[in-house]
Parts: C-alpha cells; structure tokens; sequence
C-alpha cells in the first residue's frame, strides 16, 4: 500500500491500530466458558461454526475486515488481522515495537533477494523458524498477531518491479522451494497438529509484479497472462505454498487477471485455490489493503460498490484489509446480493485458523504461548542473520585483488552505501537490535577506515567527488559501496531504466585515475547494467550484497578479508540497460518474440551481463557423478513408478549424486545447480531450466564432498498452451553449473509423452481476451 494511502485510510484510527494490543478470549470466566469454541475436545471446524453462530448478521459484517472489533458482549476481543515479517517481525499495523528495553527490536535477517542467492534451502527454514519464534513472543504480550502477511512469492519477471528485494528471485522452482522451507519454518511444520506457530500469508496472488510503471497503476492494471505461463511460471510458487506447504492464508492482489480483479476473481480463488490445490476451510482469503475498493474505484468492474464487495465476498476474499466490506456489506445485504451463509463461511474460516493457533486454548498446554522476550535476538538470532548475509552475497567479478592483501591496512570507504545502516534493511523492516554498516564492519575488521560520501543514490551533483578522490589517494585500496536502494525501488514505484541512477558511475571512474585496487560493493534488489564495470580493467572486484541487514558490514568485511568466502549465487538475471527498451513492463509474456527478447534466464535470448546463477569463489572446484547416470528412461516407467500418495509432479524423477572437490587452497560453500536443456515438445524451447540444487559447507582445500541432487517429474516437465503439465519424448541434457558447465549428461526419454497435471480451464470467464 502507497504510503499516503495507508496514512488515509488509516487515519480514521491511527490509536487503536498502532497501538493494538492483542488479548486471548477469557475461556474459563468469560461469556464464551460454555460454548463449544472453548472445548478443545471437538474438531476445529465445529469450534468455529459455534462461535460465529453467535453472531448477529451486523457483527458479522463488522468483522470481515482486518481491524475487526470482536463481539463484546461475547467476551471475544478484537483482532487485528494485519502483521508483517518479511525478513523479521516488521513495523506494521498489527506490529508495536517499544521504545525501549524489552520488545524495542527484533533480528533483522537480509532482505528475501538476499536470502535467496544463498541457495540454501535449511537456512531459510532456520530463517523463518526464528522469525516466528520471535513473532509469537511479540504475541504473548500484546504486541503482534499470530498470522502474518508474508512472504512475497511473486517471481520477479522484470528488472524494473519496484518490489523484487521482497522476492526470493525469478525462477519458479527456486521459489517453490524456497516458500516450501520458508512456510514450514513459520507455522511450525507441514499442517501442524495440534497447533500452528503462526499462519503465514502467501502474496500476491496472482500474476502481480507492476507498482506503477508509466503511469500502468497496480491499482488499474489488467495482467493478460495465457493459462501456459499461469502454469508453468507465475503459479508455481502458490501451488508450492499452497498445496505442498499447506499455507493457512492467501493474500489476493491489487491487479485484474484477464479482465477481472484477482479478488472478485474465482476461476483464481476457487476454482484454482480450493477445488485444484485444496486450500481448504480451515484457510482463509485477505485482499491487499485497499484491493476491494479498487474493483469498484479504479478497475471499475462493478457498477456499484454494493456489488464489487458481493463480488468479492462470493468469489471467497474472507477477509478486507480495508474498511470496504464495513462500509458497503450492509447495502449488499439488503439488496440480496448476499446472504448470511455467506458471511458466515468467510468468518468460520478465519475463527477456524485462530483456533488452529491455540486463540482459545489455555496457555499452559502451548509451548509457544511461553515464549518471551528471552527468545528474541538470542545468540543464535544474531549468528543465523550474519551466516544468511554471508551465504547471500554474490562474488560477481574478482581480478585476485580479493581476498584482500595482508599488506592492505588503509581503506577508502566511498558512496551512498559505505555508512548505510537503516538503507541496509530494504523495505518491510522492523527495527533492527543493531546495524553494522560497512564502515563500521571494516573498523571491527581491523582496517584503518575513512569514509567520504561523495554522491548520493541519485545526486546529480559531482561536488563531492574531490573530497572522495583525496580520500582514496591516501588509501591502500578504495572501496566504492553503491546502488539503488528504496528511493529508486519500492513499493507503488517501478524503475524505468536499469542504469546506476545517478553519478554513481562518473564517481567511480574518478576514483579508477587514483590507481588503488578499487573494489565495487553494490547494493540493491533489482539489478543495474554493471557493464561498465565488469569490462574495466581497473575495476578489481564487484561484490553484490543486496540487503544484507543487521550484520551486513561485517558479513561485506569477513568476506573481502578472506574470513569467510563467497559462494552465493545471483537469483535474478542482470540485463544490458537497453533490455527496457525492447520490452514493456506490462506484456506478461515470458517467450521471446518480435516484440520481447524473453524474460529470464529460461527465456532471454540476449547475452545478459551477469547471468542467473553466476557466482565466484576464493577457489576452484571440481565436479563428478558418483556414478554415471542412465542413458535412456522409459516414460511408463517413470509414470508406474511414482506413488500414488502424492501428486504425479513430485514423483521422484532420478537423484543425481555428485561428488564435488576443492581443488584450491581455500575453505568454501559450493552451490550445486542442476539444469536441464532439451528440444522436446513444443516450439519455442528454454534455454535451459533449474531442476535441482544445493548448497555443500566449509569444504576445506583439497577436501570432497557429495550432493544427492534429487530431480522430479515436474521439474522436467514443459506445459502445453492450455497450462497441462507434460513430460516430453526426446533428448536432454543436464548441466551441473552456470557458463561452461563443470559436468554433464545426455540421456533420452523414450515411449509416448505423458500429461502429468490436468491444469482446470477457465470455462466461465467473461475476460478480456
């Protein structure tokens, strides 16, 4: 939400939302003692449907919305739906951090784009178990929900979106994977029993990656996207956190799909959501703030208001973050555009969930009701949030100037970046226990640090540059620490060129004259064109770090040291700047044609600057099958195979086991990545695609480790024009690694092509195409 929408909207009560203080129902002396909500005897679904038939028809309207006022005369308390820890609990409507002493902070991981170049599925279940440890403390004393609204698991399509450093990167798989681990972390396992930790949100569901992009609104704008890249890029990730993760809540977006607002849209919200992927009862739908009012006000899909939250409420959006529904359910209601059963099965569903979070249960038999402010920022916190920025950074360009010389004592810290701390933090932050900046890390690192500005993200000015040029001159080597950061991407606000804004580069060749190793630190979730850069000489190093938060300096600093070794991997593509040229934000087609030269690494047909995947290392690796895979699989096989427990596109393909060496001197992570090319099925064909990967520790020189790269069926599948996942007769070839592949492997898939999902077409819909 803009931020001066939020303040409107927000206004009429700023009090009670910002300093919302959440409350148990009283189960033992309350008004509700002897309804059966309270018996923790009975299944959740009929706790539920006791209480909301308690409600009156007004309450029940009253409380479809985020900030909803409980029913006083029942003894249930209010409830503020809307909370936030993208990459920590975050400042949020639902979220009070105190001034100070207990609960004035919580740890603040790296941004989710960082988090993701690590290629590191276990920390990110890590990641996410502390977040909800220290949500659910937050809870225990009034000050945070126990559902929150994350994470982002749009895949970040187009190097413009203001809002790709919430992601975790652009391909599907490596989301899915990713949102897999991520919502198992948060809500305490797979469909916990008997209680969930908290309930995650998926967002933005669907096919949203616009802010506003020459005047293209998110509010406004219609995404026409076929059902094949519906399937087989934009969904993925949602039937991953959906069906596989077992998320309890959805979060539908501001955009129309096809002609109509993603929530009045129920070919997405039923059809999809609960018939295909089971998102059942005990889950509920949350519009995006304000993404109700929108199906009336800007999509104008809806004559009246009265309609567009009928439309809404029918289509299954349970909830409004807003206040549409409050003010505009009543009139539906009298003009039956909906009935009581209607509003009934929107609130079962939410009051479901809150008892599957223990909401009525009492606190000595849950665990995570005990948790306090001893359990936030623990030592542990503060080592995982420094080891997910180390394993995040990306090593993109290295001459040997890196890891630094023993020799090197005096730095130059130069840049809109080098004392960064809050900037460091990227968007939906809370408020950190500490910052580390760059400056800060290299002083801790032993360095003698001076630190000269010398230009802001976007100054235009070059009045700074002497002082930071005569810095540098004094220095053994200059480090230039630069970007973009939440002025130049954020919410409500795209990019329209993938330059480094500013000067930011005139500054840098400025600082190449002085003849001191220089090394880059760039920041920042989009990619900017490093051209320059990676073909100048006299540039040393590039080092990416993205939003690497609390402990980011002295990640940045271990690193450039030689204490600890990059390893990351980018998640995104870095495009040529002319990329935007060729391509408007708004055509969500992923194959190349006469007017888009493909989106992704999977699509692209340019050379890109950095690709998907490109990492260095201190060392060199080598990499080997532990035994030569087959040469041939028999399609029937395959299929006769798989269990029939699950569903057919995570059988079990093959495991690739590998065995990978150090061949150099230094210690280091490797990332595995599997991909798999081929010219089976349907014309256009990717370039390649992501199967499998992992991420091997601390392999010492000249050590081995191995790596079981296990390989699905709907991992290799393609889908067809109707969205229908296939597995395609032809010849494959797998890739271990990016550029020239360190291994690979030829084999055929033999007998007939094999349909392995049945994608549910739209037969209703009134769309614009």
């Amino acid at each position: 939400m803009p931020p001066l929408r939020y303040l409107l909207w927000l206004a009429p009560y700023l009090g009670a939302a910002l300093g919302f203080e959440y409350t148990f129902p009283d189960c033992v002396n309350g008004p509700l003692r002897s309804n059966a909500v309270c018996n923790r005897t009975q299944d959740v679904a009929t706790r539920a449907k006791a209480l909301i038939s308690m409600f009156t028809d007004d309450e029940l309207m009253a409380n479809t919305v985020n900030l909803s006022p409980g029913v006083s005369r029942l003894g249930l308390p209010g409830y503020q739906w809307w909370s936030e820890a993208l990459h920590g609990v975050a400042s949020s409507p639902g979220v009070t951090f105190a001034a100070s002493g207990n609960f004035s902070s919580a740890t603040s991981f790296p941004e989710p784009i960082t988090l993701g170049s690590a290629f590191d599925d276990p920390l990110i279940k890590a990641v996410a178990d502390v977040i909800s440890t220290e949500a659910r403390a937050f809870n225990n004393f009034g000050r945070a929900g126990i559902d929150f609204f994350t994470p982002n698991i749009n895949p970040f399509r187009d190097p413009r979106w203001g809002r790709g450093q919430e992601t975790p990167g652009e391909d599907p798989f490596h989301i899915s994977q990713y949102v897999l681990n991520l919502v198992d972390g948060l809500q305490g396992g797979i469909d916990p029993t008997p209680y969930f930790k908290i309930v995650a949100d998926c967002k933005h569901y669907a096919a949203y990656d616009i802010e506003n992009w020459e005047g293209n609104d998110r509010t406004s704008f219609n995404a026409v996207v076929t059902n094949q890249d519906l399937s087989e890029y934009y969904l993925p990730s949602f039937q991953s956190c959906v069906r596989d993760a077992k998320v309890g809540s959805i979060m539908c977006s501001y955009n129309s799909v096809n002609g109509i607002p993603s929530c009045a849209n129920s070919y997405l919200l039923q059809t999809i959501l609960r018939d295909f992927w089971g998102f059942n009862d005990d889950r509920w739908v949350t519009s995006d703030c304000d993404a109700v009012d929108n199906i009336f006000s800007t999509h104008h899909f809806t004559s009246t208001y009265a309609q567009a939250v009928a439309d809404a409420l029918k289509a299954g959006t349970d909830i409004d973050c807003g206040n549409t529904y409050a003010e505009h359910l009543p009139e539906a209601f009298n003009q039956s555009l909906i009935t009581r059963a209607d509003f009934e099965k929107a609130l079962i569903r939410q009051y479901t969930s809150l008892v599957r979070l223990g909401y009525f249960d009492p606190p000595d038999v849950q665990p995570y009701r005990q948790l306090d402010w001893s359990d936030v920022n623990s030592p542990n916190a503060q080592q995982l949030a420094y080891q997910a920025a180390v394993e995040g950074i990306v090593l993109l360009k290295n001459d040997g100037t890196l890891p630094f010389d023993t020799s090197i004592k005096k730095l130059a810290l130069i840049g809109p970046f080098a004392n960064a701390t809050t900037q460091m933090q990227g968007n939906y932050q809370g408020i950190a226990p500490f910052l580390i900046s760059p400056l800060q890390g290299a002083m801790n690192a032993g360095y003698q640090a001076t630190f000269v500005a010398g230009t802001t993200i976007s100054d235009t000015s070059t009045a700074g540059f002497a002082a930071a040029v005569t810095s540098a001159q004094s220095a053994d080597a200059v480090i230039f620490a630069g970007g973009i950061d939440d002025t130049v991407e954020h919410e409500s606000g795209d990019r329209t060129t993938i330059i480094w804004p500013g000067v930011q580069l005139d500054l840098i060749a400025a600082l190449e004259d002085v003849g001191k190793p220089l090394v880059v630190l760039q920041f920042g979730g989009g990619q900017v064109d490093d051209s320059a850069l990676k073909n100048n000489q006299t540039v040393n190093a590039i080092l990416w770090a993205g939003y690497p938060s609390q402990s980011g300096g002295t990640a940045i600093f271990d690193i450039l040291s030689g204490k600890a070794s990059p390893a990351g991997r980018l998640s995104t593509t870095q495009y040529p700047a002319a990329y935007t040229d060729q391509v408007p934000m708004t055509d969500m087609s992923l194959r190349p044609s006469a007017t888009n030269p493909g989106r992704t690494y999977k699509w692209y047909q340019g050379t890109p600057v950095f690709e998907f995947g490109h990492g260095l290392h201190y060392t060199t690796f080598n990499v080997q099958w532990q035994q030569t895979p087959p040469t041939q699989y028999d399609i029937a096989s395959l299929i006769s195979d798989a269990s029939s427990n699950s569903p057919l596109d995570l059988a079990t393909f093959d495991i690739f086991d590998i065995t990978v060496q150090n061949t150099g001197k230094v210690t280091s992570d490797y990332v595995a990545l599997l991909f798999v090319n081929s010219t089976a099925g349907p014309a256009p064909h990717p370039n390649k695609q992501l199967v499998s990967y992992s991420r091997l520790h601390q392999l010492a020189g000249g050590s081995n480790s191995s790596a079981s790269l296990s390989v699905t069926l709907g991992s290799i599948a393609r889908a067809d024009t109707e969205g229908n996942m296939w597995i395609f007769n032809g010849s494959y070839q797998l890739n271990v690694d990016t550029g020239p592949a360190l291994l690979t492997h030829q084999f055929d898939l033999v007998g007939q092509s094999v349909q392995i999902t049945h994608w549910p077409q739209n037969v209703t819909s009134n769309s614009a195409v």
